[in-house]
């Protein structure tokens, strides 16, 4: 049986969002918020039905709301604001991002702020219940009066028009799926085409998710990076609580803590003073914690700004107290930040994983291990070239750390004069997290071999701890191969990559290290 969700006006929750978006939960309308949307929809047609223009009810949209529209017209209104913002091109954007976005809008709806009526919302929830997956594009959203084209394409799904992807994953039109499902088209009314596409649900979803895959990133950074100063034989002295006491940063503690327990038991620390003496290891081994740390805390930031989201109820305009008040909540400022803020983290992570893979492939800094960890160097190039991959997705980090919520492009005759580009932010924060995910896979690769190529201290009972040897034997059942000859290293790295994301590194650690954070 699947997960089912239960929408109340408020207490929507991060597991809420990934588990409809990624593990297809189904969702259902509480009485209490079917109760909600139902008082603010009577305020909607007494406003309706007055004769004096009120936004969004009885108005045009945007720079054309100075044009008071007969009631006559006012369906044919809403309609078409979601047929004419329906204008999204380029490539088709992730399924588990279309599926929060519809859920986060229903979420809204489901406050009982916007005035959609609740056979709007329950035909919402049957559409996503379906499987059902509006086809959205990538372009299309400023992140300013909401992801309005993204949304518009989910609504227009919802009148049985445009295209979607049905749960067998095949894109045919909306209506015919709609109809295979025994799900009727609605027909919206005063105010619902534009309650439909004014939020920053896109932007939030995607925070949320790239949340939820930052914090299994950094858990498998700190094991790497622990891995790797075994590999060198460092000094885990830096660690000591302590010392990270000194400078009270959350994210420091965990990261630190995290290193700590990955390399409680090894005999390979604590030799960094013996065949080649060094005072201190490098910064990219002593302080992966602070970097980590710092990602850490800035990752806290990100969430803090996501649940002060997730609890808010973003229209304009909004039914408040039997009113409906225009105002600037859909801008998407908050998030652009966080989601600009979340992709500088992540490419110094790659960027600091990388200086300590690099350390690990040249004889002059690896202390003893061979040149580019492979068999017989000059006959055999190693893992060379698995670092120049890393090297360009690091590049590659760098260049999508550039903000994008520090432009503005002016649009709507300058009445939308400033805008956010938060969903410009999300996007390519996505793309950087799949980056770091590479970028961290590329040094696990490096650092257990390096660790199997330490087997000949293991005669002076020098061998690694047992989370290395837990995180190394079940890095080689999942097909990322050890220490050999050479071969072609493409699918060791896809099976690292994969050994990463699912959160199998953690769990071999943990299995010997205990929980970490």
């Amino acid at each position: 049986m699947s997960m089912q969700i239960v929408l109340r006006p408020a207490g929507t929750t991060f597991d809420d969002v990934i588990s409809v978006a990624r593990s297809g939960a189904r969702v259902v309308l509480s009485d209490a918020a079917l109760t909600a949307m139902a008082a603010a929809r009577r305020a909607v047609e007494g406003l309706a039905a007055a004769p004096e223009p009120v936004y969004g009810v009885s108005t045009g949209f945007g720079a054309l709301a100075v044009r008071h529209i007969d009631p006559g017209l006012r369906e044919r209104l809403q309609r078409n604001i979601v047929r004419s913002h329906a204008a999204g091109m380029g490539p088709r954007v992730e399924r588990e991002v279309v599926r929060a976005l519809m859920f986060l809008r229903l979420r809204t709806i489901a406050t009982g702020h916007t005035g959609v009526r609740p056979e709007v919302a329950a035909t919402l929830a049957a559409v996503l219940n379906a499987g059902i997956t509006p086809v959205v594009h990538e372009y299309g959203s400023l992140g300013c009066s909401g992801d309005l084209a993204p949304l518009a394409h989910c609504a227009l799904t919802l009148i049985g028009e445009g295209e979607a992807e049905g749960p067998d994953g095949a894109t045919g039109p909306a209506g015919a799926l709609l109809a295979a499902h025994g799900i009727e088209p609605v027909a919206l009314r005063e105010k619902e085409g534009l309650a439909l596409l004014n939020g920053t649900d896109g932007m939030l979803g995607m925070l949320i998710m790239a949340c939820a895959d930052f914090g299994r990133l950094l858990t498998a950074a700190d094991i790497t990076a622990a891995l790797t100063l075994e590999a060198l034989l460092g000094t885990d002295r830096v660690l000591a609580p302590g010392l990270h006491a000194l400078r009270p940063h959350p994210g420091l503690a965990v990261s630190a803590g995290n290193m700590r327990r990955v390399l409680a038991g090894s005999g390979l620390t604590g030799h960094h003073q013996d065949s080649a003496p060094r005072v201190q290891d490098a910064y990219s081994v002593r302080c992966a914690p602070q970097v980590a740390g710092a990602a850490r805390d800035t990752l806290a930031h990100a969430r803090t700004v996501a649940e002060r989201e997730l609890a808010a109820a973003v229209d304009n305009p909004v039914v408040l107290d039997g009113r409906v008040e225009s105002n600037g909540n859909f801008h998407g400022a908050p998030l652009g930040y966080v989601l600009d803020f979340l992709a500088i983290a992540a490419a110094d992570l790659g960027s600091i994983t990388e200086r300590r893979t690099d350390r690990l492939l040249d004889r002059n800094r690896s202390h003893g291990l061979p040149p580019f960890l492979a068999e017989d160097a000059g006959v055999d190039s190693g893992l060379m070239i698995a670092h120049y991959t890393q090297a360009a997705l690091v590049g590659e980090l760098k260049r999508l750390a550039v903000p994008a919520s520090v432009d503005s492009v002016p649009t709507s005759a300058m009445q939308e004069d400033h805008v956010s580009m938060g969903w410009s932010a999300a996007r390519k924060l996505r793309a950087a997290l799949d980056a770091l995910g590479r970028v961290v896979a590329v040094e696990l690769y490096a650092a257990t071999r390096a660790i199997e190529l330490r087997a000949g201290l293991a005669e002076q009972g020098l061998r690694p701890g047992p989370a290395a040897r837990a995180v190394i034997e079940a890095a080689r059942a999942a097909g990322v191969a050890g220490a050999g000859p050479d071969r072609r290293p493409a699918p060791d790295l896809a099976a690292a990559e994969r050994f990463v994301r699912s959160g199998d590194l953690a769990r071999a650690a943990e299995s010997a290290a205990g929980p970490l954070g």
